[in-house]
């Protein structure tokens, strides 16, 4: 009989696990909460980095794709100071692939989705327990009271992941607030801050604070404030009033990103797992992505679960007779991968929201490039 997989969860990493997987003749059945590929914003842009999210795109047979919709002119970035003064200004070689082009979270989303047979991503699924079956396996229960079998689970299910539980009871920390803001069709309403912001991202560092907007492939801007974790309800940062007074001293060109946006802030607590997180390993079950090891987002959280997505299926394709052997393997691998790369995430955070932020990016952007490793 063939091994049963559940992916639980249809973000970047379960959705690469599973197109991985089908270019080795792997079924396997993804399970998402949300309602449609369109239920909900998917958020802003990343900049996939050539030996993680590149690598597992191309391990999918999807290069080609993501190279039509990348925008290797995405890379660029600015980082300003409250009063607007140029601190770092990187523009990257025109129409090079051979950095970190930018693609859109939805349109990278889009692109994996439709790359796998239709009924692969059983939408309208949430996952409230996942108990073993006597003759091993897994029985799986939903919000609605479904309930579906599998050899082998997969937790791709985020930052409060349900599997997670089934293999540590690890705590998440609060290391930020970050608050969201769109503006839209910013060529055309507010060429000013097009022209601010640039075709890439923008970062303005202050004190303890960063006020960044990042350019969409459909026109719009997502502006973005990172503050210090601090007691205070989330309700706080829902007024635009009240975040224009929080950077009341910074230069109006900067604050007129606040001003600009459409509709109402959207707040969210930024959480992190402890950075040597590891777990004994258990027959039938592992996790990818923020599911195994959330970080803060610096850069390497999307491009490190869809790593993980590749070299598990990696696993799972090379011992199909073994699929325990193959999953204690990808464990092993990526806990020796992750940690210092997550241990780099924590201190990249803490920096930049000290009161010393500026002066240490400047350091940390104007350091020579270390050559990426492809193993």
């Amino acid at each position: 009989m063939r091994t049963r997989i559940a992916i639980v969860g249809g973000g970047l990493a379960g959705l690469t696990l599973a197109r991985i997987l089908h270019q080795h003749d792997i079924d396997t059945t993804v399970y998402d909460r949300e309602t449609s590929r369109s239920e909900r914003h998917q958020g802003g842009s990343l900049d996939l980095h050539p030996e993680s999210g590149q690598r597992a795109l191309a391990q999918a047979g999807l290069a080609g794709r993501f190279r039509s919709e990348a925008r290797p002119e995405g890379e660029e970035h600015r980082i300003l100071d409250p009063a607007g003064r140029t601190l770092i200004h990187h523009v990257p070689q025109p129409d090079s692939f051979s950095g970190r082009p930018e693609i859109d979270r939805s349109v990278l989303r889009d692109l994996l989705l439709d790359s796998l047979p239709g009924d692969t991503v059983v939408w309208r699924h949430r996952l409230v327990a996942a108990t073993p079956r006597p003759d091993a396996g897994w029985e799986l229960t939903f919000q609605d009271g479904q309930r579906a079998g599998c050899d082998i689970l997969i937790g791709a299910d985020g930052a409060r992941s349900i599997v997670r539980s089934l293999l540590t009871d690890v705590a998440l920390s609060y290391v930020a607030t970050l608050v969201q803001l769109t503006v839209d069709a910013v060529d055309r309403r507010h060429p000013d801050l097009a022209e601010l912001v640039g075709p890439g991202n923008l970062w303005c560092v202050g004190a303890n604070q960063i006020l960044a907007a990042q350019r969409l492939s459909n026109g719009s801007l997502q502006v973005g404030i990172s503050l210090r974790a601090e007691n205070e309800p989330l309700d706080t940062y829902r007024d635009k009033r009240a975040l224009l007074d929080m950077f009341a001293a910074w230069n109006p060109r900067l604050t007129a990103l606040i001003e600009a946006a459409d509709g109402a802030p959207t707040p969210r607590l930024i959480e992190a797992m402890p950075t040597d997180t590891r777990w004994t390993s258990r027959p039938g079950v592992t996790l990818i992505g923020d599911a195994a090891h959330l970080m803060p987002p610096v850069g390497e959280g999307a491009n490190q679960a869809m790593l993980d997505a590749a070299e598990l299926a990696g696993h799972l394709a090379a011992n199909p007779a073994d699929p325990n052997a193959a999953i204690r393997a990808y464990e092993e691998s990526m806990f020796a991968r992750i940690h210092p790369i997550a241990a780099m995430s924590a201190r990249v955070q803490a920096m930049m929201l000290s009161p010393t932020a500026a002066e240490d990016i400047v350091r940390f952007f104007s350091r020579p490039a270390e050559p990426a490793h492809a193993d």
